[in-house]
């Protein structure tokens, strides 16, 4: 009797169908919200949506910008002849590795794209009190998050995903001066962008990953992420 193995076992029709509402579900609630959070910052809607589009297509792109070498001792085994016969013997040597480092389009272009938008317009409308409440504001946010990022080998550098968000609902709220949506999303954004990637520079290349992509794994975490909890919940 021949029996067929299957590694993904057949999935029917229907529950194809229900995965792709699921997905299609999930997919319009978030562009949603993501739109709301873009138009909460004085946005129009087509700007906001195409900015979603952007944002979504982006995170699948990573433009390498820089590369670091370290060295690292590595296990090597040599060999010695003795009257003939081989016998092998373990060493240490140097290897070296190099590290890419890449910015994501989704995930660190479009928001830095948003927030030099905002700060040029409050220089345009000589707000510069608010300009430098929104400064003071990613400051703050950027110690925090450099205080609570820790690089971890063969990824990254990782923190937790709901502390950005969260430390940009109280700077908004204490340094809003009338908008505290703006300050929230730039202190948000930046202040992982500055304080979780750019300060932690010097400790990328010692991760062992074969590379590091500024802006988080996509648009649904990280930078962007973070800016976008931090206006919705302001």
């Amino acid at each position: 009797m021949n029996k067929r193995r299957f590694i993904i076992p057949p999935v029917s029709l229907p529950v194809l169908l229900l995965i792709f509402f699921i997905f299609l579900a999930v997919f319009i609630v978030f562009s949603s919200v993501v739109m709301a959070a873009f138009e909460k910052l004085g946005m129009p809607p087509e700007v906001a949506y195409a900015l979603f589009l952007f944002a979504l297509l982006g995170s699948f792109i990573n433009i390498p910008i820089a590369e670091e070498v370290s060295y690292e001792p590595v296990l090597a085994l040599g060999e010695v002849r003795f009257f003939g016969i081989s016998y092998p013997v373990p060493y240490f040597d140097w290897a070296e590795r190099r590290v890419i480092i890449a910015i994501n389009v989704g995930g660190a272009l479009v928001p830095l794209s948003i927030v030099l938008y905002e700060v040029f317009r409050l220089i345009y409308f000589g707000q510069f009190g608010l300009l430098f409440n929104t400064l003071l504001a990613t400051l703050v946010a950027a110690l925090f998050s450099h205080a609570f990022a820790r690089p971890v080998r063969g990824l990254g550098i990782a923190m937790p995903v709901f502390l950005p968000p969260l430390i940009a609902i109280i700077l908004g709220w204490l340094l809003g001066d009338g908008n505290p949506n703006l300050v929230a999303y730039v202190s948000g954004t930046m202040g992982v962008l500055i304080g979780a990637d750019l300060m932690n520079w010097n400790k990328i290349k010692n991760l062992g990953a074969p590379m590091v992509s500024i802006g988080g794994a996509g648009t649904f975490d990280g930078i962007f992420l973070a800016g976008v909890i931090a206006v919705l919940l302001v």
